[in-house]
C-alpha cells in the first residue's frame, strides 16, 4: 500500500492548506471530538503556567482545542508544512501562542522544552518512524508529563475499517479531487487502513515507555476509528478502554 511520506507528504499539504479548513468543517464533530481529546488532558489551573507542545499543529485547529482546554498555558505549536503553519499563522492568537516550522523527528535537537504535556492530534499514522516520534516525545516531555494523542486508529471490527472505507472512497476522496488534492485524500484513507488498531497503538505506547496508557473512544460515526490515547512520561502502567 503506497503511502505519502515525509517531504512528500508535507508538499500535499502545503498543496491543501486552502482548502483544509473547509473539507475538515464538513466533518461532523470534527472540531468538537479534538476539543474532547484536548480536555481529557485533565491539565490543572487552566493551564496556568504550563508549557504545552501541539506536535503536527496543522492549520491551527488542534491548537485552538488545546487553548480553550487550557486557556491560560503557553503552546508551542509545530508542522512539517510551510503552508498548513501559513495558515495557522493567518488567525488570531494570543502573545503566549508560537508556532514552528519543525518535524516531529527535528523537535528532539531542536532545544525546544521540557513541556508539561504533549497533544499529538492525526500525526502518528503519518510519520515514517512512529516509534521514533514517541521517542522524541518522551525526550521532551517533563517526567511525569501528560501525553495524548488524537488519531485514526481503528478498533479492529471489520465494521469500522467497511464504514471507514465506505466514507473515504463515498465523500472524502472526491472531495478533495474537486480541490486537487486526490493524492493527500487518498493517503487519508490508506494510512488509517495501514496503521495500528487502538490496542496495537495502545501497546507501542507502552513498549515507548509512556505509562498509565489509556484509550478513549470519540462520539458519533467516528467510534471505533478516532480514538483519544492517554499516557503519562512514569508512573503505574496500565490500559484501558471507556469514555472519560
Amino acid at each position: 500500500m503506497s503511502l505519502l511520506r515525509d517531504h512528500d507528504l508535507a508538499r500535499a499539504f502545503d498543496h491543501a492548506c486552502h482548502t483544509y479548513d473547509n473539507l475538515t468543517s464538513l466533518n461532523p464533530g470534527y472540531r468538537t471530538d479534538l476539543l474532547r481529546s484536548a480536555r481529557r488532558l485533565r491539565l490543572p489551573d487552566d493551564g496556568a503556567g504550563l508549557h504545552l507542545l501541539d506536535l503536527g499543529c496543522g492549520t491551527g485547529t488542534s491548537t485552538r482545542a488545546l487553548l480553550t482546554a487550557a486557556p491560560q498555558a503557553r503552546v508551542t505549536a509545530v508542522d512539517a508544512s510551510a503552508g498548513m503553519l501559513r495558515r495557522a499563522l493567518s488567525k488570531p492568537w494570543p502573545a503566549r501562542v508560537r508556532f514552528l516550522h519543525l518535524t516531529a523527528e527535528e523537535l528532539a535537537t531542536a532545544g525546544e522544552g521540557p513541556f508539561d504535556a504533549v497533544f499529538a492530534a492525526y500525526l502518528f499514522r503519518n510519520v515514517t518512524d512512529p516509534d521514533t516520534v514517541l521517542e522524541t516525545v518522551r525526550s521532551v516531555l517533563r517526567p511525569g508529563g501528560r501525553f495524548a494523542a488524537h488519531e485514526y486508529s481503528l478498533s479492529g471490527s471489520r465494521v469500522h475499517r467497511a464504514l471507514w472505507t465506505a466514507v473515504c472512497q463515498g465523500l472524502v476522496i472526491p472531495a478533495g479531487t474537486l480541490t486537487g488534492d486526490r493524492a493527500l485524500y487518498r493517503h487519508l484513507w490508506r494510512s488509517v487502513i495501514a496503521f495500528d488498531t487502538a490496542p496495537e497503538f495502545a501497546a507501542r505506547l507502552n513498549r515507548a515507555g509512556l505509562t498509565s496508557v489509556h484509550v478513549a473512544p470519540v462520539a458519533g460515526w467516528q467510534t471505533g476509528i478516532v480514538h483519544t490515547f492517554l499516557a503519562r512520561n512514569g508512573g503505574s502502567t496500565t490500559t484501558g478502554e471507556g469514555a472519560q
